[in-house]
């Protein structure tokens, strides 16, 4: 549709706001807006020229991993619209990293991009360093920065690597590997929110170690609780990570937990539950720099965007 003449000025007219209270700076990258879209979405890298004119401030495509792999089997994506929320047990299902550098070659738009990157299922953890290698090498020219996938928990035994020894084998690796490179891409981690308070003084303690550029806050979660859907609907949908409102407080509790107990000494994105601008306010407040939305934008549309975007600077104008 983007290639009719006129249609992504009239789409960028209809849902990008602009104000000078929302531009951002943070890892090293200047945001036009605190406002992003979450990885899962432009899964493949295909949607993220169209995607640029619904007014985000950036966009992360992925997951991204060196081999195409299907994913679990269907149905896979479950709306709860008791909850405002959803289920997913998708498994990284992706074109693999050689599709998504040739659309990212195409790239038409000055959005910030972010590569997500992940392991291949087959890929055993031992080994899963080099399948993070290699996406990092091979999106490095075509990406803004990079986030490390680590806490779906849909793809078996990932989130082990979200334990001291392998997680920072990675992340150092990660960054050796960015020395080759004239430009040095930001590398953020993408954490659980079912981590223990005692695992998130652990991510501190990482970030600080590794000297990555900050942490994404957070993935989906394994928890059932407090939901209004009947336990039966529940139990016939079975395993996935749940998003969206249902996961609104865990993640804004580990937003809180990570930017206090850190006193924040490295940026944190917001994600999980935002459908309002009060709701992306209550994840700045609670200490994030950036936010980005999924399950919301699915419920709510690219109108969501814009007043979000316009709710935050009506608080940033009066707060300043």
């Amino acid at each position: 549709m983007f290639k009719i003449p006129g249609v992504k000025s009239i789409s960028q007219n209809l849902y990008d706001y602009r104000a000078g209270s929302l531009e951002i700076e943070c890892f090293g990258l200047k945001f036009k807006n605190p406002v992003g879209l979450a990885a899962g979405f432009d899964k493949d890298a295909k949607l993220y020229n169209e995607l640029s004119a619904l007014g985000f401030g950036f966009i992360e495509i992925g997951t991204i991993t060196p081999k195409p792999q299907d994913g679990n089997p269907l149905p896979r994506l479950f709306r709860l619209p008791e909850d405002q929320s959803l289920i997913n047990r998708m498994g990284f299902n992706n074109g693999g990293l050689d599709e998504a550098i040739e659309r990212l070659k195409h790239r038409n738009t000055d959005i910030i991009i972010g590569g997500n990157i992940g392991k291949n299922k087959v890929t055993p953890n031992e080994e899963a360093v080099n399948d993070y290698l290699i996406c990092f090498k091979g999106l490095h020219a075509y990406v803004d920065y990079f986030v490390v996938n680590v806490s779906s928990p849909n793809t078996p035994n990932l989130r082990a690597l979200q334990e001291k020894g392998p997680l920072k084998h990675i992340l150092n690796s990660l960054q050796e590997a960015g020395k080759a490179f004239a430009d040095k891409k930001p590398i953020l981690l993408k954490i659980a929110p079912d981590l223990t308070e005692d695992q998130l003084l652990d991510i501190i303690e990482i970030v600080d170690e590794t000297k990555i550029d900050g942490v994404i806050a957070t993935n989906t979660t394994i928890s059932r609780d407090g939901l209004k859907t009947s336990k039966s609907t529940i139990d016939e949908i079975g395993a996935g990570g749940l998003s969206g409102k249902a996961v609104k407080s865990r993640s804004t509790e580990v937003i809180r937990f990570l930017h206090e107990k850190s006193k924040g000494s490295f940026p944190i994105v917001g994600v999980g539950g935002i459908q309002t601008a009060d709701d992306a306010r209550e994840k700045l407040e609670a200490g994030a720099s950036l936010v980005q939305v999924y399950t919301g934008f699915i419920y709510e549309g690219p109108g969501m965007v814009k007043r979000i975007n316009k709710g935050l600077a009506k608080w940033k104008e009066n707060k300043f």
